[in-house]
């Protein structure tokens, strides 16, 4: 089935695609945005741990391959808003550096073409757009910035203001932790966000999370010149016989198979999805697949070393929202090590069913009894770990016949290493980690494969079409009317959550189409 021609299709709604919709919504172009899942359902279940921890009840259940051959079950959902809909709404700037050549223990970290500069303005855009939370002036590491962050910083409940103290007290920088959501302090009763204990990694049922959803497709749906059509598998991407421009992107629509044409086409199903979607469309013009003269597509796959470990205490800790905090002193190194090492922040405060989910191995021992678990949980202060995975050639995506395959293999791993160790003696100096758990529940220990929330760096976007697939506006070099607008751009993933990265530049793109349209 044939359908009308388009100014813009936009694969997507993620923060690469649901924002860069948002950008493009005003300017009166026929716009149609695809997404291959549905709106996700505001029920119960949003907050029920068994069901969003223990069962993943809102991650696909597409079966990918690891490079032996392993099925895995990868922790990424395809609603509309994309994985936005689970995020913890962390959302930072990059640090100056990390958009530099940075040397490491375990490698390079390769130098963008735009600099931070270049992105400045989109972040700060980015944060009205998503209502970032924050202050300025507390984080050493922190970049130049034009303005205040838009919204207040979200207060710490006693027990994580305690530990702020303390940390202080030692001479770290703890600050306030950017998160996009949408909560008003002053007055509650005018909050969306009620500041409950299931935000971390689980759909928001009272849409209090500042995501792409609710914050770029919903306000962009208002535009009669847009067009969504959820539940829209894009199979394929078909060009001229020339091969230099996408003339029909084929859609699997209740079972049926739709075509759709547009002067441009953006792929922003996130940089696993995207670098599939052009090898799987490959052509007798692009046989190792669309837009891949360099053999670049699927290369230096990244998803960041991250982890989480607990500290239990003898000392209750009743906080509900305890994702408020984070710390960088260590994220370019410490005094024996003149390497990065990477980031700390709080998570979302785990529960019995979190913990009940590392039976029989929490402390080396079996617990039987939910009270037991409770216990744990109730006496536990909870920590996500970032330390920076490096672009290698080898890390990359590919097909298993209809599947994704990941090949994968961690690299810099001492600096990942080193941080957990060096985290770990500040919580026991500061008097609460008596003892550390390694925790497997929604991050399940150090992340592994499947736990793809990072996922960047699959088209890296560069000035030289023999060595990157997308030039700076993430146009690809081989086919003229075709963008990818994701994490796949990443030359570098840094060691912070890439989101707000991912958002501004979805922003930056965007002006760029305004002005290839006008």
């Amino acid at each position: 089935m044939t359908t009308s021609h388009y100014d813009v299709i936009i694969i997507g709604t993620g923060a690469g695609g649901g924002t860069l919709a948002y950008r493009l919504a005003p300017t009166g172009k026929k716009i149609l945005i695809l997404e291959r899942g549905s709106f996700l359902p505001r029920e119960k279940a949003n907050w029920n741990t068994v069901e969003v921890v223990q069962k993943e009840h809102y991650h696909t259940h597409e079966v990918w391959y690891d490079q032996k051959g392993n099925a895995i079950h990868p922790g990424t959902s395809y609603f509309v808003g994309g994985n936005t809909k689970v995020y913890g709404g962390a959302l930072f700037r990059w640090r100056e550096k990390d958009f530099e050549r940075v040397i490491h223990k375990g490698g390079i970290s390769p130098e963008w073409s735009l600099k931070y500069k270049d992105f400045e303005p989109y972040y700060t855009q980015a944060e009205k757009l998503y209502q970032v939370h924050g202050q300025r002036g507390l984080d050493p590491t922190e970049p130049t910035t034009t303005e205040d962050y838009p919204y207040p910083a979200i207060t710490h409940e006693p027990r994580i203001q305690e530990i702020h103290d303390l940390l202080k007290t030692k001479g770290y920088h703890p600050f306030y932790l950017p998160l996009a959501i949408k909560l008003n302090e002053v007055n509650r009763r005018l909050s969306d966000c009620i500041r409950c204990n299931t935000c971390d990694g689980f759909p928001c049922l009272v849409n209090g999370k500042a995501d792409a959803d609710v914050s770029c497709i919903r306000p962009a749906e208002q535009y009669d010149n847009v067009t969504l059509i959820t539940e829209a598998k894009v199979k394929l991407l078909h060009t001229n016989p020339s091969g230099r421009e996408i003339i029909a992107v084929e859609a699997e629509i209740n079972r049926e198979t739709h075509i759709f044409s547009s002067d441009i086409v953006v792929v922003s199903c996130g940089a696993i999805n995207s670098a599939a979607l052009l090898l799987r469309s490959a052509n007798d013009r692009h046989p190792s697949g669309l837009a891949n003269s360099s053999d670049q597509v699927g290369r230096n796959l990244m998803k960041h070393q991250n982890g989480a470990i607990i500290g239990v205490s003898f000392k209750p800790n009743l906080t509900e929202f305890q994702k408020t905090l984070a710390i960088n002193d260590f994220y370019w190194g410490d005094a024996d090590f003149d390497y990065p090492m990477g980031h700390v922040q709080l998570l979302g405060k785990v529960n019995a069913d979190m913990i009940a989910q590392e039976s029989p191995s929490v402390l080396g021992l079996s617990f039987q009894e939910k009270n037991a678990f409770e216990a744990i949980a109730t006496h536990s202060v909870d920590w996500w770990l970032t330390a920076e995975d490096l672009p290698d050639p080898n890390n990359r995506v590919t097909l298993r016949g209809d599947s994704i395959q990941l090949n994968y293999t961690e690299n810099n791993t001492e600096a990942y290493n080193r941080l957990v160790n060096r985290w770990t003696q500040v919580l026991k100096m500061i008097g609460y980690g008596e003892r550390i758990i390694p925790v497997s529940f929604y991050f399940r220990k150090k992340l592994p494969l499947q736990g793809v929330a990072h996922q960047c760096g699959t088209c890296r976007f560069g000035e030289d079409p023999k060595t990157s697939v997308l030039d700076i506006n993430c146009r690809t070099h081989d086919i003229d009317n075709l963008y990818v607008v994701d994490g796949s751009f990443f030359r570098s993933s840094a060691a912070v959550n890439p989101t707000l990265t991912i958002i501004a530049n979805a922003l930056r793109v965007g002006d760029r189409l305004i002005e290839r349209m006008a």
